[in-house]
């Protein structure tokens, strides 16, 4: 009897710990109305980080999964781009396999999807974005140009997802 209850605690404690230790902090952004859309149109597959996190952060490698129209008019300083309707892994071969890689698009939907070909190939510490670039600059942190020069101008992506971008110079 001893023994059947000591492995009913094991089993109890070892689910205990793996429940734990999947569940993640909710990430969030400033605008409700944002952030419930966010919510339903990601499917939350890859783990995700809000712009704060990343603003603080000092050894990471960000790719731009936007097209490349987009990623010309402005991105975040240091990003790298690797698109998204012709994204090909051979753009991040040479990125250590365990390097921190954060992944950001216009909202966060194409980057996560271009997240889930990253951790596919084996790469083991990837995150999106939560709210993308629209929330990096509605939260007041610089981006540049193509000539690396900062720039208030941000690709909206069209008029109806640009209503989420609350600062800056939108471009179409």
């Amino acid at each position: 009897m001893t023994i059947k209850i000591i492995a009913l605690l094991i089993v109890f404690f070892v689910i205990g710990f793996i429940a734990i230790k999947n569940v993640r902090a909710q990430v969030h952004v400033n605008n409700k109305a944002y952030d419930v859309t966010l919510s339903t149109l990601l499917s939350h597959s890859v783990n995700e980080v809000d712009v704060n996190e990343v603003a603080n952060s000092k050894d990471i490698v960000l790719l731009d999964a936007r097209e490349k129209n987009e990623y010309d008019v402005s991105h975040i300083e240091g990003a790298i781009w690797v698109g998204y309707d012709n994204f090909n892994l051979n753009r991040i071969n040479t990125i250590p396999k365990d390097k921190n890689i954060i992944v950001y698009c216009s909202v966060g939907y194409r980057s996560e999807k271009i997240a889930e070909k990253i951790i596919a190939d084996g790469y083991t510490n990837v995150s999106n974005l939560y709210g993308g670039i629209f929330e990096w600059v509605n939260t007041n942190h610089t981006v540049v140009n193509d000539s690396n020069i900062p720039t208030d101008s941000i690709h909206a992506y069209d008029k109806a997802w640009g209503v989420w971008l609350q600062r800056g110079v939108k471009v179409y």
